[in-house]
């Protein structure tokens, strides 16, 4: 299929940029009245209910022979990369607005490679060292951004917080993974991290003093389209994008695409949700694309 279509896997790692940039503008507006823990329940159980007849169709089972303890291994990530690190995500998102999200979000790259170093034993090159510290001055950049419409300084300071502890908890949920990726179908491990975010979300829901409150959310007047919207095009088109992406051209080229989703996130965070682009905005996206970029080629 890529011998006939030029270029067909750029073109979908960099529609999956796009994909996801504006989901999270669809999340933002969500997160207005939709609850962090709801949001991220709604979309993971969206996402499981689209992947079960996609598997399908890929011919993909959703029971595999491998031991329980596997199972349990790809649930425990799912807990810890998709329903805590999506859920922390979605906290800084209403905190700090897209726009910064977005530089935060470059620190989910170094998060995997540092992880890969301490974890698995890889070794961690100069590009990639200097790209990480690019990554951060262009977070602690953020920290010193002065009141900018809504956001006020302890707002700014606890988005980024959560922001980074979203990344960390993300790229756990990766790396713990890793050795088993090589061997195990993608849309497999997509599916079963899925359900194990789904299951610990709805477990947390059932027990949290204002779980009615928190799924009562979700029926806001105004917020289903964004929700359905964001859950839509995030989780699952941009999912598909990325696999498909991955499968059709060279890893390094597709990350270094899937990469610009930061740059279409920031545009996209002044045109629909009119947040300012100001010149310590500007360098700090600057740094944190170019880091991002230079931990992927490194």
């Amino acid at each position: 299929m890529n011998e006939t279509i030029p270029h067909l896997g750029q073109a979908l790692s960099l529609l999956c940029a796009i994909t996801w940039a504006f989901a999270i503008i669809l999340f933002k507006k969500s997160g207005e009245t939709v609850h962090p823990i709801a949001l991220s329940l709604f979309k993971n159980l969206f996402a499981v209910v689209l992947f079960l007849p996609t598997m399908w169709i890929f011919h993909e089972s959703l029971i595999r022979p491998v031991p329980l303890s596997e199972y349990m291994f790809f649930l425990l990530s799912g807990v810890i990369g998709v329903a805590i690190g999506d859920t922390l995500f979605f906290v800084s998102l209403n905190r700090i607005g897209a726009g910064l999200s977005a530089i935060v979000d470059c620190l989910y790259s170094p998060s995997i490679i540092i992880l890969s170093v301490l974890w698995l034993g890889e070794k961690l090159t100069f590009l990639q060292g200097l790209g990480a510290l690019l990554i951060i001055s262009a977070v602690l950049c953020t920290t010193r951004l002065q009141q900018e419409g809504k956001i006020k300084r302890p707002d700014l300071l606890w988005g980024i917080l959560w922001g980074v502890l979203a990344m960390a908890a993300m790229a756990v949920g990766i790396v713990m993974i890793k050795p088993l990726l090589e061997e195990t179908p993608l849309l497999w491990v997509i599916e079963i991290r899925l359900i194990g975010g789904l299951i610990s979300l709805v477990l947390i829901t059932l027990f949290h003093p204002s779980g009615r409150r928190i799924i009562s959310s979700l029926f806001s007047a105004g917020s289903w389209g964004y929700t359905i919207g964001g859950s839509f095009c995030g989780t699952y088109l941009a999912m598909l994008a990325w696999l498909a992406g991955m499968k059709f051209t060279q890893a390094s080229i597709a990350a270094a695409l899937n990469q610009t989703s930061t740059i279409f996130l920031f545009v996209f965070a002044s045109l629909f949700l009119h947040e300012p682009i100001t010149p310590r905005r500007i360098l700090a996206i600057t740094l944190a694309v170019c880091g991002a970029l230079l931990v992927i080629i490194g």
